[in-house]
């Protein structure tokens, strides 16, 4: 059992809402999974990958979180903390957004509550790791005062690891 506390699972900010996976979010989790360019999932693939994502929550008390802006009440894509390429105790946080939410700052501003929510579980560091073309991720990892680590190679090409110490 972790010696964690849970993270929160609802976190609000100036412009987002962040909360937990609804079977509803299924129609919007497809639509951004399909602008990545390859094969789009089918709605009842996504149902089922939310289904593991909320089972996944209840085990290790992180969360990945759909975004909706505040005053829109549109989804906009996901933060949040995952095992990812690191541990339960020094988890990676993970985000994607829609493409028409590139360029306002949403990235950076959801990803700053996470840290937070991160912090609060007690953990002292987190993780990120991103493709080495991915300029955009890597400023808001800089904006949020992430350090690189390390470079990995995999399949899909370099592979940036950074962390970040949790007040």
């Amino acid at each position: 059992m972790s010696t964690y506390e849970t993270m929160p699972f609802h976190l609000e900010t100036e412009r987002l809402v962040l909360r937990p996976w609804a079977e509803s979010d299924a129609a919007d989790f497809c639509a951004l999974l399909g602008e990545r360019g390859k094969e789009t999932p089918t709605v009842e693939r996504i149902r089922t990958a939310i289904a593991q994502l909320l089972a996944a929550t209840e085990t290790t008390g992180i969360a990945l979180l759909p975004i909706q802006r505040r005053d829109e009440g549109d989804f906009i894509g996901y933060c949040g903390l995952i095992t990812g390429r690191s541990s339960l105790e020094e988890p990676e946080i993970a985000y994607e957004l829609l493409r028409s939410a590139h360029g306002r700052g949403y990235a950076t501003e959801a990803a700053r509550a996470v840290l937070g929510a991160a912090a609060a579980t007690g953990r002292e560091r987190i993780w990120a790791t991103v493709g080495a073309w991915n300029a955009p991720s890597l400023r808001v990892l800089d904006k949020l005062g992430f350090a690189r680590d390390h470079v990995s190679t995999e399949d899909s090409g370099e592979v940036v690891w950074l962390t970040r110490s949790l007040p």
